[in-house]
């Protein structure tokens, strides 16, 4: 069982966001999203107890590091006992709420949108798993699997600048769709790996379970 520290819930995404950078500026590995009752949250950190979580928590509100706080464990936030079937549903359930959302990963303006890889972080994350934070380090830790091969929740990777270097991740939804953060100030949204321009630049795709 993961306990998490929340300092806070909100109805606008932008008002979680600034949270979410203000934690971020104090060293917290803070995150932010939307929850299946439509508010977005913000936490930090993960521990084995409850206890453990409070003391921390109790530790950062004594500093003034936050003000309120409350432990939770996240029903999204732990892998299902029979992962192999159900975590795909869950992966691709948590990234349809971003759809329509901006989504800025700390230390970025107030206008840009989803950091790709930050998104698939967050949303992997919010059911368990921890990937690292950028898309080629995402690339590197997956399992490869053929594009024929692609079931809900894999990411999948492209080179949309030309580079020859892993530039872009999306999650992929089935039926040749993605969910994917497109760049600033754009919100997120599905796509199709049968475009024209995605499939030109796909690269590859990884599984993490």
């Amino acid at each position: 069982m993961r306990f998490t520290i929340q300092v806070g819930a909100f109805s606008a995404i932008a008002r979680a966001a600034r949270y979410a950078d203000r934690m971020q500026a104090t060293g917290l590995d803070a995150y932010y999203f939307i929850d299946e009752d439509g508010l977005s949250k913000v936490r930090f950190d993960k521990f084995d107890t409850k206890a453990a979580a409070r003391q921390r928590g109790l530790e950062l509100q004594a500093r003034g590091v936050i003000d309120g706080f409350y432990v939770v464990q996240p029903h999204i936030g732990e892998k299902p006992a029979d992962g192999a079937k159900t975590l795909p549903i869950r992966l691709v359930q948590t990234a349809r709420r971003f759809i329509g959302a901006p989504y800025r990963w700390g230390g970025t303006s107030q206008t840009d949108g989803f950091d790709c890889s930050g998104l698939t972080m967050t949303v992997y994350r919010l059911n368990g798993l921890e990937l690292p934070r950028s898309a080629r380090n995402q690339f590197l830790v997956g399992r490869s699997i053929s594009r024929q091969e692609l079931a809900a929740g894999d990411l999948v990777f492209f080179d949309t600048a030309g580079s020859g270097r892993i530039t872009h991740v999306g999650i992929y939804s089935g039926k040749h769709q993605f969910i994917h953060a497109p760049g600033r100030g754009k919100s997120i949204r599905k796509a199709s790996l049968s475009s024209e321009f995605f499939s030109s630049r796909y690269i590859g795709a990884r599984r993490y379970r």
